[in-house]
Protein backbone atom coordinates (compact mmCIF):
# COMPACT_ATOMS: atom_id res chain seq x y z
CA UNK A 1 0.00 0.00 0.00
CA UNK A 2 1.04 3.38 -0.39
CA UNK A 3 2.14 5.60 2.28
CA UNK A 4 -1.05 7.48 3.61
CA UNK A 5 -1.52 10.96 4.48
CA UNK A 6 -1.59 10.56 7.72
CA UNK A 7 -0.84 8.08 10.99
CA UNK A 8 -3.07 7.26 13.66
CA UNK A 9 -0.92 5.27 16.50
CA UNK A 10 -3.25 3.93 19.50
CA UNK A 11 -0.81 3.22 23.07
CA UNK A 12 -2.07 0.36 24.65
CA UNK A 13 -5.93 0.43 23.61
CA UNK A 14 -7.99 -0.77 26.05
CA UNK A 15 -11.41 -0.79 24.72
CA UNK A 16 -12.21 -2.44 21.53
CA UNK A 17 -15.19 -0.62 20.87
CA UNK A 18 -12.83 2.23 20.64
CA UNK A 19 -10.54 1.15 18.71
CA UNK A 20 -12.75 -0.52 16.06
CA UNK A 21 -14.19 2.82 15.58
CA UNK A 22 -11.01 4.65 15.04
CA UNK A 23 -10.52 1.86 12.62
CA UNK A 24 -13.41 3.21 10.75
CA UNK A 25 -12.55 6.74 10.68
CA UNK A 26 -8.96 5.39 9.33
CA UNK A 27 -10.79 3.87 6.84
CA UNK A 28 -12.87 6.49 5.87
CA UNK A 29 -9.77 8.97 5.70
CA UNK A 30 -7.35 6.65 4.30
CA UNK A 31 -4.74 6.75 6.93
CA UNK A 32 -2.87 3.90 8.49
CA UNK A 33 -3.43 2.74 11.95
CA UNK A 34 -0.41 1.75 14.07
CA UNK A 35 -1.34 -0.66 17.72
CA UNK A 36 1.50 -0.46 19.67
CA UNK A 37 0.76 -3.64 22.42
CA UNK A 38 0.04 -5.28 24.65
CA UNK A 39 -3.77 -4.27 23.69
CA UNK A 40 -6.92 -4.60 26.26
CA UNK A 41 -8.78 -7.48 23.70
CA UNK A 42 -8.66 -9.72 20.94
CA UNK A 43 -7.72 -9.03 17.15
CA UNK A 44 -7.80 -12.16 15.81
CA UNK A 45 -10.37 -13.18 12.82
CA UNK A 46 -12.88 -15.20 14.52
CA UNK A 47 -12.96 -12.30 17.36
CA UNK A 48 -13.54 -8.81 14.36
CA UNK A 49 -16.26 -11.33 12.75
CA UNK A 50 -17.97 -11.55 16.35
CA UNK A 51 -17.64 -8.04 16.93
CA UNK A 52 -18.92 -7.17 13.27
CA UNK A 53 -15.94 -5.77 11.69
CA UNK A 54 -16.64 -6.38 8.06
CA UNK A 55 -14.10 -3.52 7.18
CA UNK A 56 -11.05 -4.59 9.39
CA UNK A 57 -9.32 -6.76 6.60
CA UNK A 58 -9.39 -3.96 4.41
CA UNK A 59 -7.84 -1.37 6.70
CA UNK A 60 -4.48 -0.42 6.69
CA UNK A 61 -2.95 -1.99 9.95
CA UNK A 62 0.34 -2.40 11.52
CA UNK A 63 0.72 -3.85 14.75
CA UNK A 64 3.76 -3.12 17.21
CA UNK A 65 5.08 -5.25 19.99
CA UNK A 66 5.96 -2.35 22.22
CA UNK A 67 6.71 1.18 22.39
CA UNK A 68 10.18 0.54 21.57
CA UNK A 69 9.69 -1.44 18.12
CA UNK A 70 6.95 1.05 16.86
CA UNK A 71 9.51 3.73 17.31
CA UNK A 72 12.34 1.93 15.48
CA UNK A 73 9.38 1.39 12.79
CA UNK A 74 8.72 4.80 12.06
CA UNK A 75 12.26 6.27 11.71
CA UNK A 76 12.59 10.08 11.81
CA UNK A 77 8.42 10.40 11.38
CA UNK A 78 7.21 13.52 12.98
CA UNK A 79 4.95 12.34 15.85
CA UNK A 80 2.22 14.48 17.67
CA UNK A 81 1.43 13.43 21.22
CA UNK A 82 -2.58 14.11 22.58
CA UNK A 83 -2.94 14.76 26.28
CA UNK A 84 -5.35 16.48 27.91
CA UNK A 85 -2.29 17.87 30.23
CA UNK A 86 -0.94 19.22 26.74
CA UNK A 87 -0.58 23.22 26.96
CA UNK A 88 -0.40 23.88 23.08
CA UNK A 89 -3.91 23.43 21.25
CA UNK A 90 -3.98 21.08 18.12
CA UNK A 91 -5.10 23.65 15.57
CA UNK A 92 -1.17 25.32 16.09
CA UNK A 93 0.57 22.25 15.25
CA UNK A 94 1.41 22.99 11.38
CA UNK A 95 0.74 19.26 10.28
CA UNK A 96 2.44 17.74 7.28
CA UNK A 97 1.73 14.71 4.70
CA UNK A 98 2.41 11.16 7.07
CA UNK A 99 2.86 12.37 9.93
CA UNK A 100 1.46 10.04 12.95
CA UNK A 101 -0.65 11.55 15.84
CA UNK A 102 -0.33 9.57 18.61
CA UNK A 103 -3.13 8.90 21.77
CA UNK A 104 -3.02 6.76 25.06
CA UNK A 105 -4.75 4.22 26.57
CA UNK A 106 -8.61 5.37 27.61
CA UNK A 107 -8.08 4.68 31.30
CA UNK A 108 -5.11 6.51 31.98
CA UNK A 109 -3.14 7.88 28.95
CA UNK A 110 0.21 7.66 27.26
CA UNK A 111 2.69 7.25 30.55
CA UNK A 112 5.60 9.48 31.75
CA UNK A 113 8.32 7.50 29.32
CA UNK A 114 6.22 8.12 26.34
CA UNK A 115 5.85 11.74 27.03
CA UNK A 116 9.76 11.72 27.58
CA UNK A 117 10.32 10.19 24.47
CA UNK A 118 8.52 12.55 22.13
CA UNK A 119 10.03 15.31 24.05
CA UNK A 120 13.67 14.33 23.34
CA UNK A 121 12.68 14.03 19.40
CA UNK A 122 10.73 16.81 18.84
CA UNK A 123 10.61 18.56 21.85
CA UNK A 124 7.24 20.02 24.05
CA UNK A 125 6.22 21.46 20.99
CA UNK A 126 5.04 18.18 19.69
CA UNK A 127 2.81 17.88 22.72
CA UNK A 128 -0.82 18.64 21.77
CA UNK A 129 -4.58 19.19 22.97
CA UNK A 130 -7.99 19.22 21.97
CA UNK A 131 -9.47 22.06 24.09
CA UNK A 132 -12.37 21.71 26.48
CA UNK A 133 -14.25 23.28 28.87
CA UNK A 134 -12.87 23.90 31.97
CA UNK A 135 -16.16 21.48 34.14
CA UNK A 136 -14.02 18.56 36.39
CA UNK A 137 -16.71 16.70 35.50
CA UNK A 138 -15.71 16.01 31.36
CA UNK A 139 -12.39 15.02 32.02
CA UNK A 140 -11.84 14.04 28.81
CA UNK A 141 -12.96 13.16 25.63
CA UNK A 142 -13.93 9.26 24.18
CA UNK A 143 -11.26 8.68 23.04
CA UNK A 144 -12.50 7.60 18.91
CA UNK A 145 -13.80 11.19 19.07
CA UNK A 146 -10.53 12.97 19.58
CA UNK A 147 -8.87 10.99 16.94
CA UNK A 148 -11.77 11.96 14.29
CA UNK A 149 -11.62 15.87 15.98
CA UNK A 150 -8.04 15.21 15.63
CA UNK A 151 -7.58 13.69 12.34
CA UNK A 152 -9.80 15.89 10.52
CA UNK A 153 -7.85 18.61 11.19
CA UNK A 154 -4.49 17.34 10.35
CA UNK A 155 -6.59 16.73 6.84
CA UNK A 156 -7.54 20.09 6.59
CA UNK A 157 -4.59 21.43 6.85
CA UNK A 158 -2.38 18.46 4.59
CA UNK A 159 -4.93 18.02 1.66
CA UNK A 160 -6.58 22.02 1.82
CA UNK A 161 -10.40 21.26 2.85
CA UNK A 162 -10.44 17.39 2.85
Amino acid sequence: MTDPSLNLVLHTPRIPNNTGNIGRTALAIGARLHLVHPLGFDLSEKACRRAGLDYWRHLDVVEHRSWEAYLDSVGSARIWLFSTRAGRSFRSAGYARGDHLLFGPEDRGLPPEVHESIESRHGDQARLRIPMSDRPEARSLNLATAVAIASYEALREIEGGF
